[in-house]
């Protein structure tokens, strides 16, 4: 026998030294890779469960909370405000900025104009704040007795309404018009009147159709 061949035979033995010492025989090192492969199928089970929880919370999020509290689509339905929006715009609402400030003059709001107990919601133009004294001259309209400058009225007023006498807001109410004021129902009338801080909903910041006026409308 060559040097080799006892150098071969040293090295089995010292293997199957090894394998004594560990004490593991073929069957047990069989089942150990058996078990390994199973902890390996159960970790894939716990992330792909992990991962579909996640999913179904990012989907919850956009589905129910975001339109809810952060920013929703809005649609104008009629021809109140233009030439500003017209009937038929889809428009985004953010409704953040409110819940940290009050609305300010021109913003164009959302709000309920029958409360937060009806469906039926309406798209004006902040005009009178909180506090202060409104009245419509023509057409003029006077905050605190001053005119205040603004070019957002499609055509001129034909009514006044209300707001033909000095009209007093309360601390929490805001006066709205229309831009389009000859067929504008909105705070000159006693159906709608002073819009109440509560039943504002969010602010238009966004026309995202049609396609063609994408972007801003002030």
């Amino acid at each position: 026998m060559t040097d080799t061949e006892n150098d071969n035979i040293e090295v089995k033995e010292e293997e199957k030294d090894v394998s004594a010492e560990e004490g593991i025989t073929p069957d047990e090192a069989e089942g150990k890779e058996k078990d390994t492969g199973e902890i390996s199928k159960g970790r894939k089970i716990r992330n792909a469960i992990v991962e579909f929880i996640i999913y179904a919370a990012i989907i919850f999020v956009c589905v129910a909370v975001v339109p809810k509290y952060v920013i929703q689509r809005t649609i104008v339905d009629g021809k109140s405000m233009m030439n500003t929006l017209s009937h038929k715009d889809n428009l985004l609402v953010e409704k953040v900025s409110y819940r940290f400030s009050d609305p300010k003059r021109f913003d164009v709001i959302v709000f309920y104009p029958h409360g937060r107990e009806s469906d039926d919601y309406y798209i004006k133009r902040v005009i009178g704040l909180p506090g202060e004294t409104v009245q419509i001259k023509g057409n003029d309209i006077y905050i605190n007795g001053k005119i205040i400058k603004e070019n957002y009225g499609k055509d001129p007023m034909t009514e006044s309404g209300i707001a033909a006498e000095p009209l007093k807001l309360g601390d929490d109410e805001f006066f709205v018009l229309g831009d389009n004021r000859k067929i504008s129902e909105d705070s000159r009338y006693e159906e709608v009147g002073p819009v109440k801080r509560e039943n504002i909903e969010g602010r238009a910041i966004l026309r995202i159709y049609p396609f063609s006026k994408f972007g801003t409308f002030e």
